[in-house]
């Protein structure tokens, strides 16, 4: 285990014992995940059970003799039990992972390199070279591949065309518009905008800004300071000083402004093709308009998604390596876009006529082209969990509580410099 975990995450480990018996419950998962030897496991996250996986998933048994148990998680809940895991020495066959694990596993020896794999099969199946480089940069460590990116995706703007249209607005292009856009449209009960709980919604606004999250080379995070706090505080007086937005709920669910959204009580927010599936589901009729991501200093935005790695004690690498193999395919990403709307990493991806010829999915595939992936000089101190643990308080403070923007990232970045040295 790596001695580098969260006191949260420690607090979970802690209790994982007690909590593992629920929470194989919750997912209808035996507690060792892979006694019988006809099981392959397969950690997974709730929002990512896609007719086009399931797909694979008949496939991949009919071929290996096996029946896949397919367990479905909450981020929060799927560490927690990945944690206990790596513990007990009882891992699944392959786990997919928030964007950020992959480096922190391998550091820890938690993460079964795979570069002997794609060293055999990587031309065949077109891996590294038609990924984007930075997804494969993120899911390496020290020249050795650890996992491989499922879907890449980015933040950008959702709107609703017929408000900003009632309203004589166009979709706002930067940061002023976006306030007076949304001072327009809060009324009869509608919020211009409502912002995420979740703490990774931080990273556009902070990047649009110039913000550098961590330079290893001064041990510094957030510079410059009056631009990570210029950032912060624009946030959190979209919800307090404009009341333009409202106050977000803490909990583990980023869905509550998909659903303010949804119910036409918000008429912008900022997220992810994630959101797209819902929002179709449940309002069908909402004349839902994306435009490309803000800009401060500049315009840029959030690239962010989800990977796969082998942990290091599972028992059958060649099974979890050809479950990827298979998962990944051009085939599969485009079945998975169809479907409801998820980008994906390879580069001829952004070519297929699903992409181009949607104007939804044409607008987020052109933003990927500049996003950025703020978390990689951090996820290489091994101290990733640390981080995202203080920056999670650190945005509930300020957007929830209300704490000066100033205040908050000092005691921050002191904690922060203190651990990443």
């Amino acid at each position: 285990m790596s001695p580098d975990l969260s006191r949260r995450d420690l607090l979970r480990l802690a209790g994982a014992a007690a909590a593992v018996p629920v929470l194989s419950s919750c997912a209808g998962a035996p507690t060792a995940p892979n006694a019988a030897p006809g099981t392959f496991t397969v950690y997974w996250n709730a929002g990512h059970d896609y007719q086009a996986y399931r797909k694979v998933i008949t496939e991949f048994e009919q071929a290996n003799k096996v029946k896949v148990n397919l367990q479905k998680y909450q981020w929060p809940d799927l560490r927690t039990r990945l944690l206990a895991d790596f513990a007990s020495g009882t891992v699944p066959d392959v786990v997919e992972e928030p964007g950020g694990w992959v480096q922190e596993f391998a550091i820890s020896g938690n993460a079964r390199p795979l570069q002997d794999y794609v060293d055999r099969d990587g031309g065949a199946m077109g891996f590294p070279a038609d990924w984007r480089p930075a997804t494969v940069e993120r899911n390496s460590y020290q020249g050795k591949v650890y996992g491989v990116q499922l879907h890449l995706t980015c933040n950008t703007l959702f709107y609703n065309k017929a408000m900003l249209r009632d309203a004589g607005l166009e979709p706002p292009t930067t940061w002023p518009e976006f306030l007076v856009a949304a001072q327009k449209l809060t009324k009869d009960g509608v919020y211009g905008v409502a912002l995420n709980q979740d703490h990774t919604y931080i990273w556009p606004w902070l990047l649009q800004a110039g913000v550098t999250p961590y330079d290893p080379k001064t041990g510094k995070v957030m510079t410059p300071v009056a631009d990570a706090v210029a950032a912060l505080q624009f946030q959190a007086d979209l919800i307090h000083k404009h009341r333009v937005a409202p106050i977000p709920v803490s909990s583990t669910d980023y869905s509550g402004p998909q659903k303010l959204f949804s119910a036409k009580r918000a008429a912008m927010i900022l997220t992810g093709p994630w959101d797209l599936g819902p929002i179709g589901k449940t309002n069908p009729d909402l004349e839902l308009g994306v435009a490309p991501p803000l800009k401060g200093k500049r315009q840029v935005t959030q690239a962010a998604g989800v990977s796969m790695f082998v942990p290091a004690k599972a028992a059958r690498p060649d099974l979890s390596w050809d479950f990827i193999k298979r998962v990944t395919t051009l085939q599969t990403e485009q079945a998975a876009t169809k479907e409801v709307g998820m980008l994906m990493p390879r580069t001829s991806w952004a070519d297929l006529p699903e992409v181009r010829s949607d104007p939804v999915i044409k607008v987020f595939a052109d933003a990927l082209g500049y996003a950025a992936d703020p978390g990689q000089q951090v996820r290489l101190t091994g101290q990733s969990g640390k981080f995202e643990e203080q920056l999670k308080v650190m945005y509930q403070q300020v957007l929830i509580q209300n704490q000066p923007a100033e205040s908050a990232l000092r005691t921050f970045s002191e904690a922060a410099e203190g651990f990443l040295r």
